[in-house]
């Protein structure tokens, strides 16, 4: 996996995995002993739903705990000038005459369709620890790819809004 997280994205998956371990385990336990409890369970919907859900809930605490044990952690260490993690970054493309807005973010934050670009996506690792002016080749791979001008950097410290992605 080795996926590149900041500090913020490691305390946000760590609440969420003490949270899943502390309240939502205990609900799907007894949501699970109590549809055993109806009896027959060759034909007991609820038990199965139960059980489905509490699975759920454990694989997504392992996954957390996965993330955060082969994560790469990286710091926003971008002068003011730079583009860097969370900045809000207005490219003009050469190609289609169009200016973009994108939010740099890391891997399980990204969501292209609302801007939320990953600093490992094409796009964001071209703009990424580059200054307002400079003209730079997006590569989409096998030479191929397009220029953009980047016209602004908005710097942003709260990255509050955004939520780690699931699986």
């Amino acid at each position: 996996m080795h996926d590149r997280l900041t500090k913020s994205d490691i305390e946000k998956m760590q609440k969420e995995i003490e949270h899943r371990k502390l309240v939502v385990r205990k609900e799907s336990i007894e949501a699970v002993k109590e549809a055993r409890a109806q009896g027959d369970l060759s034909e007991n919907f609820e038990y199965y739903a139960a059980k489905r859900d509490k699975n759920k809930n454990e694989s997504r605490i392992r996954y957390l705990e996965n993330m955060i044990k082969t994560a790469h952690v990286i710091d926003d260490d971008s002068r003011p000038d730079q583009v860097g993690m969370n900045n809000t970054v207005v490219v003009f493309s050469e190609r289609t005459q169009k200016e973009m807005t994108y939010r740099i973010v890391t891997t399980v934050r990204a969501k292209p369709l609302k801007g939320l670009i990953s600093i490992e996506s094409p796009i964001g690792k071209a703009i990424y620890m580059r200054r307002v002016g400079e003209r730079v080749f997006v590569d989409t791979g096998n030479g191929d790819g397009y220029n953009v001008v980047i016209r602004s950097i908005e710097k942003t410290e709260d990255d509050s809004a955004d939520t780690i992605s699931s699986y």
